[in-house]
Parts: C-alpha cells; sequence; structure tokens
C-alpha cells in the first residue's frame, strides 16, 4: 500500500514540476512580447492559458485521491495540502501572463514607451515564480523564505511605476491611454509576485508545519 502512495507521490511531484515549468515560460514569452511589441507570441501565451487551467485540475484529482483513498498522515498530508493551495496561485499566475499578453496585443503598433521599472518589476517577478516553484520541488525552506523577502522590492517597484505613470500623463496627455495599460501590466506583475510568495509560504507550510497566517503575532 506504501508503495502505491509513493508512486503516486511521485506522479503528483512531476505534475507539479511541469505546471511550474509551464507557468514560467508563459511568464518569460508574456515578458518577451511585451518588450518586442510580439502579437504572435502574445497570442500563444493567451493560447496556453488552457493547458495551465487543464493540468490545475489535473493535479486537484490526483490530490483529492491521495487524501480521499490513502488517508496520509504528518508530513504526506501537508505536502498534499500545501500542493493543492499552490496549484491555485500556479493557475492565478498563468491567469495574469496571459492578461499581460492580452494587453500586449493592444499595444502593437504603438509607438514604444520604455519604463525602466516595469522592465525591472517583469524580472524580479519572473525570478521569485521561478524559485518559489524551484523551492516547492526542492523542499528547500532556505529559498522560500529568500522569495517572499524579495515581493517587499517588487512593491517598491510597483510604486515607482505608479509615480513614473503620473509624470509620463502629465508631461504628455497623448500617452495616457498607452500608461494606463503600463499601469495594468505592472498590477498584473505585482499580484504575480504576490502569488510567488503565497507558494513559498506554502513550501514553508510543507516543511515546518506552519503557515504565516497562523503565526503568533509580534507584541
Amino acid at each position: 500500500m506504501r508503495e502505491k502512495f509513493d508512486q503516486q507521490l511521485g506522479k503528483l511531484n512531476r505534475m507539479l514540476i511541469e505546471m511550474g515549468a509551464m507557468i514560467e515560460t508563459a511568464i518569460s514569452n508574456a515578458i518577451r512580447a511585451l518588450k518586442t511589441r510580439d502579437v504572435e507570441l502574445a497570442n500563444a501565451v493567451i493560447a496556453g492559458d488552457n493547458d495551465i487551467d487543464e493540468m490545475e485540475k489535473s493535479i486537484e484529482r490526483l490530490s483529492l485521491k491521495l487524501l480521499l483513498q490513502q488517508q496520509p498522515v504528518a508530513g504526506d498530508l501537508r505536502l498534499i495540502s500545501a500542493a493543492l493551495k499552490v496549484i491555485t496561485d500556479m493557475e492565478r499566475i498563468g491567469d495574469q501572463a496571459a492578461d499581460i499578453a492580452e494587453i500586449t496585443t493592444m499595444l502593437a503598433g504603438l509607438t514604444v514607451i520604455k519604463l525602466d521599472h516595469v522592465s525591472q518589476m517583469a524580472e524580479a517577478t519572473s525570478r521569485m515564480v521561478t524559485q518559489s516553484v524551484d523551492a516547492f520541488v526542492k523542499k528547500d525552506l532556505a529559498l522560500a523564505r529568500d522569495v517572499k523577502a524579495m515581493d517587499d522590492n517588487v512593491d517598491e517597484l510597483f510604486r515607482l511605476v505608479k509615480t513614473d505613470i503620473i509624470r509620463l500623463i502629465q508631461s504628455d496627455r497623448s500617452e495616457s491611454e498607452q500608461a494606463v495599460d503600463l499601469l495594468m501590466i505592472a498590477k498584473y506583475f505585482e499580484r504575480i509576485g504576490d502569488h510567488a510568495e503565497n507558494i513559498a509560504e506554502w513550501v514553508e507550510y510543507a516543511i515546518v508545519g506552519v503557515h504565516d497566517s497562523h503565526k503568533p503575532k509580534e507584541p
């Protein structure tokens, strides 16, 4: 019985790795499409979101099967419970990569406004996602905590983007529409960072058995 359970856990881990690779590719392609205004690549990101959704459903089915049929305890139970939470955040990251790609298709053909802080946000959130997935796969507590620490930098970059957008609109109202689109893209990157942080928190839960939301408040 344990051997079969271990085989299914191995399958669950492989599926999580595959879904992680899918969202990493989605983000990478969304960023590249945004920088180059590549509509074809952006449309590929949008179309690929369905595959991410289907992978989430498959992992959810396997996780529930393990919970209901095998009745895991202790560490195994935490791992499966965390997997169910992680795939929700992964799926939402896929959604937001598709949202960025969709806006990119609307920006095609326009004069490119370069905002350095948006590019920095893209790089930072992409790194957070990659490292959060690696932390889950490798059960690496230190890496998970590094990801959580990185979210403050993303939040600060989002604040700077908002300042950039205000200045841009004040200096050239003709670029207002594109500026608002870039602000939405930055907001999606900020949300991606939040989801990567969530994944890191569930990694911590899977390893030590405590989630941030359940930690006692400091006096």
